[in-house]
């Protein structure tokens, strides 16, 4: 009976033991398969991402290509903006001063002049 207690005990122990062997495998197996999967994750991501980049690239072209003309066509608009306003630039400051200096008073139809 004791032996049979002792054969026990021994089964007992070695299915301990293969279960934390089992355990151990089963946590290695996880881990390897979460970073195998992560790695699969990452290399689809790069791959959509090259695409995006390569689509972004051929469709955004004609884009800046418009961009660049309507940015020259504004600073051509702004030149010609400029230069007309320098062009009468002289004449507005001088009409101003005009104004501003050449008074001539003139009394009022309303009021009557002194007698």
């Amino acid at each position: 009976s004791a032996q049979n207690s002792a054969g026990i005990q021994t089964l007992l122990d070695a299915e301990r033991e293969a279960q934390k062997i089992v355990q151990r495998d089963r946590t290695k197996r996880v881990k390897e398969a979460r970073d195998e999967a992560k790695k699969e994750i990452d290399e689809y991501r790069k791959t959509k991402d090259d695409e995006f980049k390569k689509f972004e690239s051929e469709h955004t072209s004609g884009n800046k290509k418009a961009e660049e003309d309507a940015n020259k066509d504004a600073e051509n608009k702004m030149k010609e903006i400029k230069e007309a306003g320098k062009k009468g630039q002289d004449q507005v400051v001088k009409d101003l001063l005009k104004a501003v200096f050449d008074i001539k008073p003139v009394v009022p139809e309303r009021i009557e002049a002194p007698q």
